[in-house]
């Protein structure tokens, strides 16, 4: 660990990072590691230690153990969930399982004092998610929180506290101030995690990757790939860096020419758009199934990448702008997590590559991508920008994907972001786009019948990316970019709204 924070055993949640991420906006340091870290991991450094959520049972045989370097630390320890489950069985106490399952809100009945607990209001709401449960805790614990239905919703002993329910996640009411009393008033972990500490760790990441050799950028567009397409740059000097956006057919309107005005803007001139469009339409004929496309799509980028390096020999690594995100969604985190869906610059990879990865936003959210680009004098049109996927229209495109659909979609998606801009609601929203539909609608236009495509507009709200609601944009709104977008694309006869937040849905289509 290179900050004094805090350190975050992951047992597979899907939801884990946002641990780390409510730590870190209270400006306490945290890392996620998988169970199986030696004890070497945690050093003086390490002013506590959070053992998060999984998706299996502390009962099942094969379940993942709670490290034994635990009753070994100095540290507090806070169980959450299936943690508070393992610290609870590992101290002696009995957990059984299949009664009193618990999904949802519950009301924080407090039954003694904590200081997990202080300033924290009783009955406030926290979020349930367990079919487990503490049926007797070990010789030591006190019961310190129970659910409305009784059930022991937190313990602690000594140094141990544990908690049935998520704090992380914004229905827990208190949930910050309860990771707050961990971090800072139990741990006594100290605010080092401020916008100089993240550019340091990402440069940092870049110099210890880099030996030699030089990079190639894959610029997306996005701002994850534009902050670090200049962080690498001014990090290793420009002259090692050559930045690619790969025009795949499955970019937004005027994209390659928007991205080339931003990086001339911030001073990057080593930059190339490599004209590739019947090369991923090809791979992606007849293919329909969003993994398979998605893969496709990553095998494909990284054919072309290599392709253009093996012209320059002097470059041996692909640099790009993986999210922290992106890995857990991709199942790269933790013992038994999921996969939601393949990130074409994680899952989507093939397994062998020519190129070593230079991430050095591996481990970080968007929200800091963004404060590091500010640092490095970004304007605010670009890092605010509204996330866009590497597979592009890729997956917006439900069912095969075409040059003819991708050009409908994108005329759609601009008529969109722009009406957006101009009633000053893009700020406000954290996504926005529209997807074409594999479904022809009738309808009447100019007294005759029409027979035409369907479109949908999706805008949500979030923080991080990983749970959203959708935006609840005016009707007088969609309204006008309904008739908008039915007058100027020709091809489109029906516009829906998507009102499916995540979950149960995801932000993209596929």
């Amino acid at each position: 660990m290179q900050h004094s924070g805090i350190l975050i055993v992951d047992f597979g949640s899907q939801y884990t990072f946002l641990i780390a991420r409510r730590l870190r906006e209270l400006g306490v340091y945290t890392e996620i590691v998988g169970p199986l870290i030696e004890a070497s991991a945690c050093t003086t450094q390490v002013k506590g230690v959070i053992l998060a959520g999984g998706p299996q049972s502390v009962t099942d045989k094969n379940a993942p153990k709670i490290p034994a370097w635990i009753d070994q630390v100095s540290c507090p320890v806070l169980g959450i969930c299936y943690g508070m489950q393992g610290l609870v069985q590992g101290d002696g106490g009995k957990i059984v399982s299949g009664s009193a399952r618990e999904y949802g809100e519950e009301s924080l009945k407090l039954q003694s004092s904590s200081a997990l607990f202080e300033n924290v209001k009783d009955n406030s709401t926290v979020w349930m998610s367990h079919g487990d449960h503490c049926k007797s805790l070990p010789e030591g614990w006190q019961e310190t929180a129970q659910s409305s239905t009784g059930v022991c919703i937190a313990a602690s002993s000594g140094r141990k506290y544990g908690i049935q329910f998520h704090p992380e996640v914004v229905h827990t009411t208190e949930g910050s101030k309860i990771l707050e009393n961990f971090a800072r008033g139990i741990c006594g972990a100290q605010e080092v995690w401020k916008p100089a500490s993240m550019l340091e760790k990402a440069r940092t990441h870049v110099l210890d990757t880099v030996k030699s050799g030089s990079v190639l950028m894959a610029c997306s567009g996005g701002v994850d790939s534009t902050v670090a397409t200049l962080l690498i740059a001014k990090t290793i000097g420009q002259e090692r860096v050559r930045a690619v956006l790969v025009d795949h057919g499955l970019l937004r309107k005027d994209e390659a020419a928007w991205v080339k005005k931003e990086l001339d803007a911030a001073g990057f001139q080593n930059f190339e758009v490599l004209q590739e469009q019947e090369r991923f339409f090809k791979a992606l004929a007849g293919v329909q199934d969003p993994e398979q496309k998605r893969k496709i799509i990553g095998r494909v980028f990284i054919e072309v990448f290599e392709d253009y390096a093996a012209k320059f020999p002097d470059i041996a690594y692909l640099g790009q702008g993986t999210l922290y995100p992106d890995v857990i969604e991709s199942a790269g985190s933790g013992f038994g997590s999921h996969t939601i869906k393949s990130h074409h610059n994680v899952g989507g990879l093939p397994e062998k590559m020519n190129l070593k990865l230079l991430e050095p936003f591996r481990d970080l959210f968007k929200d800091e991508v963004r404060i590091i680009g500010s640092e490095l004098g970004l304007t605010k049109k670009l890092l605010m920008r509204h996330p866009f996927p590497g597979p592009g229209l890729g997956i917006r495109v439900i069912g095969e994907v075409t040059s003819e659909k991708c050009e409908i979609l994108q005329r759609v998606d601009h008529i969109f972001i722009e009406a957006l801009h101009e009633s000053g609601l893009y700020d406000t929203t954290w996504q926005a786009y529209a997807g074409l539909l594999p479904v022809k609608t009738v309808g009447v236009m100019g007294d005759g019948r029409s027979y035409l495509d369907t479109v949908v507009l999706r805008a949500v709200e979030a923080q991080d990316g990983m749970t959203a609601t959708a935006s609840a944009l005016p009707h007088s709104f969609l309204q006008a970019v309904s008739n908008k977008i039915i007058r100027q694309v020709p091809e489109v006869g029906r516009v829906f709204y998507d009102c499916t937040g995540k979950p149960p849905g995801t932000i993209e289509l596929e």
